[in-house]
């Protein structure tokens, strides 16, 4: 079996409409494609940067607010100087782009505009039979691109029932210097947000710090995946910050079948952290099992519901740290005092943060960043040299 068709949409940077791009978006999904969802009010660079990352066959930008003439013809001046015309580009805007219009961006490299009337069937039928991003070669290559297409690599094995060459190491710790942290945590507790300030705390605390994100989504059964996580972080489109999307691909337990492998390529290259973040899981979960990582951070919000709930949460036994976010929110007082005392029953030493991720300059964020930095360095095995 093939891997889907994996592209990046977008909404250009100064335009906050996004309710096309979100209907189109939930059609691509139902024809069996993998959305990287970059969100709107991104710069060319954004862009640029994620549709390396990621990997992606084409980027889809979605335009209503005029200067599209311009904003597309620069995306596509940038993908070829940045050695990725091998990227498709595509898109459209309503009745704002005119057939004179769409001329000029084509002669700019542009590869298809769909005007105003298209149906979506026929748009997920066009991105689908000429965006399948295997067999792409490139007149030269960075190394975020060399990786980038490594993972791409790691995933089409998988997806073809084979293994990678290089499996993930039984310990992670061997691999360097490299520290690897798991977060995971039920569906709207703020696990993307909080790794985004995070980030940004990390990259300017230590100017020379590389970070690698490795963050899943659900797949629809069946069919494709939005692949959002991006749309949400701000701080981490940076050049020092590689972050690849995931897609679950029909795996349960928050993971994809290539994770692994995919993880210990990340770790095994020059970065400094490497943060895996899960789907949003139940209570049965344990994902981050054969020490897949070093240390593991479970998120909450403060409204789990009952005390009995917490008593049947797997990862409250086996988390280094818990995170209570939202914590401005009424209950929080009394969901830290609660899962304290079931911190305690486990006699593990866990420690427990409260954070408000969305809150400038949180200081329960600014702890999470102390606990990660503080952390022992492993020692170090070969590790390149930057």
């Amino acid at each position: 079996m093939a891997s889907p068709v994996r592209i990046l949409t977008a909404v250009p940077i100064c335009d906050g409409h996004d309710s096309a791009i979100n209907t189109i978006n939930l059609e691509f999904i139902r024809h069996g494609i993998e959305v990287v969802y970059l969100g709107y009010h991104r710069s060319v660079e954004d862009i640029v940067r994620t549709a390396i990352q990621e990997d992606v066959g084409a980027v889809g930008i979605s335009s209503y607010n005029g200067g599209h003439v311009e904003f597309f013809s620069e995306v596509a001046r940038a993908l070829r100087k940045r050695g990725a015309d091998d990227i498709k580009l595509f898109g459209g805007g309503g009745g704002t782009i005119t057939e004179a219009d769409a001329k000029v961006m084509r002669r700019n490299g542009v590869h298809k505009i769909f005007f105003a009337g298209t149906a979506l069937t026929e748009m997920a039928d066009f991105v689908r039979e000429n965006y399948d991003n295997t067999h792409r070669k490139r007149r030269k290559a960075t190394p975020d691109m060399k990786l980038a297409r490594t993972l791409t690599e790691i995933e089409d094995r998988y997806a073809k029932n084979k293994r990678a060459k290089k499996s993930a190491p039984k310990n992670p710790k061997s691999l360097g210097e490299t520290r690897v942290i798991g977060f995971t945590g039920p569906g709207g507790a703020g696990k993307t947000t909080l790794i985004d300030e995070l980030v940004l705390r990390l990259v300017r605390r230590d100017p020379k710090a590389r970070i690698a994100i490795l963050s899943h989504d659900p797949s629809v059964v069946g069919k494709g995946a939005l692949l959002g996580d991006r749309a949400t972080m701000i701080n981490s489109q940076n050049d020092r910050v590689f972050m690849r999307s995931m897609a679950t691909r029909g795996q349960a337990g928050g993971l994809s079948p290539a994770t692994g492998d995919c993880l210990a390529l990340l770790a095994d290259s020059d970065f400094d952290y490497v943060i895996l973040e899960t789907v949003g899981t139940g209570q049965e979960a344990m994902p981050f099992q054969n020490k897949l990582v070093q240390r593991t951070v479970l998120v909450m919000n403060p409204d789990y519901g009952s005390r009995l709930q917490l008593q049947k949460i797997v990862m409250l036994d086996l988390a280094d740290l818990v995170v209570v976010n939202k914590s401005d929110q009424d209950r929080a007082r009394t969901a830290m005092s609660e899962i304290e005392q079931r911190l305690e029953q486990n006699k593990r030493g866990q420690k427990l943060l409260s954070t408000v991720a969305k809150r400038h300059r949180d200081p329960g964020v600014d702890e999470l960043c102390d606990w990660v930095m503080a952390e022992p360095q492993p020692k170090a095995k070969g590790r390149k040299k930057k």
